[in-house]
């Protein structure tokens, strides 16, 4: 991942939710370093998605499309180590 992919994930993680401000950011600080071109690409269009969808699909209150299962799977995995 180019360092422009970086900057342009930031912003994005950037949301107009704080409770996706506090874990999107975050997450994507400790784990960009291990994304792949692709992994970045998928990362920037799960970011595309409503902020209302992020936030349920996160919290589990709905079932993410399959597509973003990953994503959310890591997330979740992420917010889990945080809490502990």
């Amino acid at each position: 991942m180019t360092e422009e992919q970086l900057k342009k994930l930031q912003w994005a993680s950037r949301r107009g939710m704080l409770e996706l401000d506090v874990v999107l950011i975050p997450y994507l600080e400790e784990e960009a370093c291990h994304f792949d071109d692709e992994k970045a690409a998928q990362y920037a269009i799960f970011l595309e998605q409503d902020d209302p969808d992020l936030y349920a699909w996160i919290m589990g209150y709905d079932t993410p499309k399959p597509e973003f299962a990953p994503i959310i799977a890591a997330i979740k995995e992420f917010i889990n180590k945080k809490i502990k």
